[in-house]
C-alpha cells in the first residue's frame, strides 16, 4: 500500500483557480442574485427581517423533529434525557418563530446584540494585547471592536422598534458584500481564461 504525497499549495490554488474559471458564469449570476436580494432587504427591512425569523424557524423546527426522531430511536443510548431536552426546545424555539415571527425578531434582535457586544469586547481586547505585534493596524481591530459595541447600543437602545429593520439590513448589506465578491471574482476568473 502506498501512500500518497499531500498537495502542495500551488496544486491546490491552481485546481480552485481553474474551478473559478470553469464556473465563472454560475459565480456571476449568483452574485448578481445575491446583490438584487441584498439591494431588496435594505429597501423593506422589515420583510428581510421577517424573512430570516421564519427561515430560522423552519431550521429550529427540522432540527427538532429530527432530533426527536433519532432520541427517540436511540433510546437505551446514554444521555437520552439531554437529547430529548434539546430536541424539545428546538421544536419549541421552532414553532414559537414560525407562530408569532415579530416576537421572534425580537428575540433573534437580542442575540444579535449579545453577539455585537462579545465580538466588540473581544475585538478591543485583542487589539490592545496585540498592539505590539500589530504595528500600524491594531489601530483598524480597535475601531472594528468600538464600532461593534456602538451598534450593539444603538440596536439597544430602539429595541422593539430595531426589531423591525436590524436583522434585514444587516442580511442585505451581507448579500451585497458577498455578492459583489463573487461577482468580483468570477469578471477576474474571466479575464484570466
Amino acid at each position: 500500500m502506498t501512500m500518497q504525497q499531500p498537495a502542495n499549495a500551488a496544486q491546490i490554488q491552481a485546481a480552485v483557480g481553474q474551478a473559478v474559471r470553469e464556473h465563472a458564469t454560475f459565480f456571476l449570476v449568483e452574485g448578481i442574485v445575491l446583490i438584487v436580494l441584498g439591494i431588496l432587504a435594505i429597501a423593506l427591512p422589515l420583510f428581510a427581517t421577517l424573512a430570516v425569523t421564519i427561515i430560522f424557524g423552519w431550521i429550529f423546527l427540522a432540527s427538532g423533529i429530527m432530533g426527536l426522531i433519532m432520541t427517540f430511536g436511540a433510546r437505551g443510548a446514554p444521555g437520552f434525557w439531554w437529547s430529548l431536552i434539546s430536541a424539545l426546545l428546538a421544536t419549541a424555539a421552532g414553532l414559537v418563530l414560525l407562530v408569532s415571527p415579530v416576537s421572534g425578531a425580537v428575540s433573534l434582535t437580542l442575540l444579535l446584540i449579545a453577539f455585537f457586544v462579545l465580538e466588540g469586547i473581544l475585538s478591543i481586547m485583542y487589539a490592545l494585547e496585540h498592539r505590539q505585534q500589530l504595528s500600524g493596524r491594531w489601530e483598524w481591530m480597535l475601531i472594528s471592536g468600538i464600532v461593534d459595541l456602538a451598534l450593539a447600543v444603538m440596536i439597544f437602545i430602539d429595541l422593539p422598534g430595531s426589531a423591525a429593520w436590524a436583522l434585514g439590513l444587516l442580511v442585505g448589506i451581507n448579500m451585497i458584500f458577498g455578492g459583489t465578491a463573487l461577482v468580483m471574482m468570477a469578471l477576474h476568473a474571466r479575464k484570466s481564461a
